[in-house]
């Protein structure tokens, strides 16, 4: 059975430099389409990315929103790009506040992750569902991937809960290594509930790990995929005893890699 597929990535090769989720994010989304699912794929227009050579161009109509985080206002702005040799699609969520900066998730001038980064994160998730609820468009699946897509889950539960484009939707996290850039604000618990989310649970994001920030969202979720061989075993046992649908780890040259995520998907 075919799916309206949202997926919600971190990174995505050849836009960032290849690594498990960036290559897993590029691949997956071709195989999907390739097996008549219609798939919708988001990441941030890091400033690094260099647009000309991957030829972005800005969608006038999808752009122009104002969110507010954090009691500011920021701009969205909505880009376009294809991977000609994937006939894929790519939407990247831009904002000259959080995505203008040379760099992805991490300050070359200090090593440390960007102060920012959790408000950047808020306001990706928020960016990906308010462009998809613009274009009228109506997923079955919505598959997140990495920590900065970590909100979205949240969202989509509590949020956007009533909406009519994600009503029946599906959630579906990956959980990778830690991802994090080092330390993430424990303010991100008191900014997602000014959001208009009440969660007895936030008091986990008080110490916002890579591991806690997981624990957090799969309550969220209707299902988990163990995406790398490297997932902290405690991470494994929270998972695998949530008694959600659960895809094991799989090697990526598996024979039956994508026909696995398809039968995960029809299960959930």
């Amino acid at each position: 059975m075919a799916n309206k597929i949202l997926y919600i990535c971190q990174e995505i090769a050849p836009y960032l430099p290849e690594t498990e989720c960036s290559r897993l994010c590029r691949t997956l989304t071709q195989a999907m389409q390739e097996r008549g699912n219609e798939i919708r794929s988001f990441m941030p227009r890091y400033g690094c990315i260099n647009e000309r050579r991957h030829q972005l161009h800005e969608v006038i109509r999808l752009s122009g929103m104002n969110l507010i985080i954090d009691d500011n206002d920021h701009q969205l702005i909505i880009k376009v790009a294809s991977i000609p040799s994937a006939r894929v699609q790519i939407y990247f969520i831009d904002n000259d506040d959080y995505f203008a900066r040379k760099a992805a998730l991490v300050d070359p001038a200090t090593g440390e992750g960007f102060a920012d980064n959790d408000e950047r994160a808020i306001f990706f998730a928020r960016g990906v569902l308010e462009t998809v609820k613009k274009l009228r468009w109506t997923p079955t699946i919505v598959h997140c991937h990495g920590w900065f897509s970590a909100v979205a889950p949240v969202y989509l539960k509590r949020v956007f809960t009533d909406d009519p484009i994600f009503r029946d939707v599906k959630v579906v996290i990956s959980l990778y290594g830690n991802q994090t850039p080092g330390r993430i604000d424990p303010a991100i618990g008191s900014k997602i509930a000014g959001e208009g989310v009440k969660d007895e649970n936030l008091s986990l994001l008080a110490d916002p790990s890579y591991e806690n920030l997981c624990r957090f969202v799969l309550d969220y979720a209707d299902g988990a995929v163990i995406a790398s061989d490297k997932v902290a075993p405690e991470l494994l046992g929270i998972v695998r005893a949530s008694g959600k649908p659960v895809l094991e780890y799989q090697a990526p040259d598996s024979a039956d890699f994508f026909d696995n995520y398809m039968r995960f998907y029809e299960q959930l």
